[in-house]
């Protein structure tokens, strides 16, 4: 439908609003599901995008398909990318109609000079999905559309050289051409039938050339005349009309298309709004489910509060609540759509160890930093996994919502057994058994647990030999992770035979704890074997238990002065 409306409505087509349009998966690629429902947006508001949600991923579905329009002067990344970001959010797929803007009663006729200011815009966007489904301009068989005039060679220009720009940007540019008024008569210059529109544009740009550019075929499948006419009803100006334009397309050389109607609707005027649910409840589960060559079907328009649209609009005049045709298909069965989603990202595994040792537990971290297009979370299927470790060997914490562009601390718990050697690993993003991306690979060894020898002395005995020490291992996130209490020193030296947890060649502050003695502590880099640490001489002030000198110790002692005597040499 169009915008501006023309002073002449013939042949009982009304010429409407803006053409928004539907959207489609890859050209029925295998192994990527379609969900068909779509809905048309008037605008962009956050209501209706949940009302849009609500409505074609009802009833057990996903990725349904929401028309939007972009007028020239409305070029604002700050704008539609967070739009962008919701639907992406609410699992919908955008198609974008570019639009001009309004001069008098007529749409501006868009430039080819145009075309590299729209490119620049619209690559500037993180898409939601692979394909970037583009639909140049609305209805230009009618005069009003094209800046006062019928003129299938200049459209056929201005298409042209927006798809070769938009494809040389980005090969995922899927680029239809308006969609046409199929029932608009032949009379120039205000209108121009679709078939002598679409021969002369063929024409224009060669079939070779049309079939290199144009990936889809965005129909105006409205139920005419008056927009009233049953779903039975086959040809030109039916819910069918998509059939009779794939027929013409066929016979002019043109390749088989995934067909995307993007406009249909009923109207409400004519039709009880019951009516026109029992049509579309047929038309969907008749029609438009059942072809092949449907990818999607986005009726016009889910929200429009006044004339001339309101006779279309699912939503009641004043917001105030939704006509039957919106419950009804709202609550029709339908797919998980699988759109194919561009995935891509990073892990961070600098600090991931090559050095380990057996019968220990690690906490390993990584950043991971999402650059694709999808959001990873475990609603949506996504999860992580250590590639060639059993599944009881590590646990991995849970991450709630990676979004594109945003970086998580995934948390790994991972356990060694008593195999030594060399082992290889990775992490694997993936989403419901399928891989999606992983890191480069973890090259780790598992060696002996290494023995620690320790030094110490009590101070201010001139040689220390005593018991209930306990020694105290922390790595560098300051996690302990070894602690052994009732060990003995004698003559000044202690060792513990096997240490466990630590990764070798990595720094660790290493603690000696002695009741009713200052703590000490140093550093250690474990190596394979034996390995010695020396430590302070531990000083008898901490009659308290705190850890640090304070008054409670002062009141430790005057409550029992035989504390004194471990000052006695």
């Amino acid at each position: 439908m169009s915008l501006l409306i023309p002073k002449i409505a013939k042949y009982g087509v009304m010429i409407i609003f803006i053409i928004f349009f539907l959207q489609i998966k890859p050209v029925l690629a295998a192994n990527h599901s379609t969900n068909k429902f779509g809905i048309h947006l008037a605008q962009p508001q956050d209501e209706d995008i949940d009302r849009a949600a609500d409505l074609v991923n009802g009833t057990g579905g996903r990725w349904g398909y929401i028309t939007l329009v972009i007028h020239e002067d409305d070029k604002s990344r700050d704008k539609w990318q967070p739009i962008f970001d919701k639907l992406r959010d609410r699992g919908l797929v955008p198609i974008i109609r570019l639009a001009t803007s309004p001069e008098g009663e007529n749409w501006k006729r868009p430039n080819e000079e145009d075309a590299d200011e729209w490119v620049a815009f619209l690559n500037s966007l993180h898409w939601v999905v692979k394909n970037r489904y583009i639909i140049l301009f609305n209805e230009p068989n009618h005069a009003s559309e094209w800046g006062g005039e019928v003129d299938p060679k200049s459209f056929a220009q201005v298409n042209e050289t927006f798809a070769r720009k938009l494809k040389k940007a980005d090969g995922d540019f899927f680029v239809m051409m308006g969609g046409m008024d199929a029932s608009a008569p032949q009379s120039k210059p205000l209108y121009m039938d679709e078939k002598v529109f679409i021969q002369e544009v063929v024409g224009e740009i060669g079939v070779d050339d049309f079939n290199e550019l144009f990936d889809g075929l965005s129909s105006h499948s409205y139920p005419n005349p008056n927009f009233a006419g049953s779903p039975n009803s086959s040809g030109r100006g039916t819910v069918k009309t998509y059939e009779w334009e794939l027929s013409l397309l066929s016979s002019l050389g043109i390749k088989s298309l995934p067909v995307f109607i993007t406009e249909t609707g009923w109207n409400g005027d004519v039709l009880s709004r019951t009516q026109i649910a029992e049509k579309f409840q047929y038309a969907f589960q008749n029609i438009w489910i059942p072809d092949d060559r449907v990818i999607a079907v986005t009726p016009f328009v889910l929200n429009y509060q006044g004339e001339p649209f309101l006779k279309f609009s699912w939503v009641k005049e004043g917001n105030g609540g939704v006509y039957p045709e919106y419950e009804m298909v709202r609550d029709m069965e339908k797919l998980d759509g699988n759109p194919e989603i561009y995935q891509d990202g990073s892990f961070d595994m600098a600090d991931f160890p090559h050095d380990i040792v057996e019968q220990s537990t690690y906490h390993l971290r990584v950043d991971v930093t999402n650059n694709g297009q999808a959001i990873w979370s475990r609603e949506n299927g996504y999860g992580f996994m250590l590639e060639n470790v059993e599944p009881s060997q590590y646990l991995i914490s849970s991450f709630g919502e990676i979004k594109p562009f945003e970086t998580r601390t995934i948390d790994i718990y991972f356990s060694t057994l008593d195999e030594l050697g060399e082992f290889k690993s990775r992490i694997v993003l993936y989403r419901n058994e399928d891989m999606v991306i992983s890191s480069s690979h973890w090259d780790y060894e598992v060696v002996s647990l290494p023995l620690l020898l320790y030094k110490i002395s009590l101070f201010p005995k001139r040689t220390t030999t005593d018991s209930d020490f306990e020694l105290q291992i922390y790595n560098q996130h300051e996690e302990l992770v070894f602690r052994k209490g009732g060990l003995q020193v004698v003559d000044g030296q202690g060792s513990i035979e096997k240490v466990n947890n630590i990764a070798l060649g990595q720094k660790y502050r290493v603690v000696l704890l002695k009741k009713q003695y200052l703590p000490r502590q140093t550093y250690a880099d474990f190596q394979k074997g034996e390995n010695e640490v020396t430590f302070e001489p531990m000083i008898p002030l901490d009659f308290d238990g705190d850890g640090a000198v304070g008054w409670g110790d002062l009141g430790a002692v005057l409550k029992n002065l035989r504390l004194l005597g471990m000052w006695m040499i």
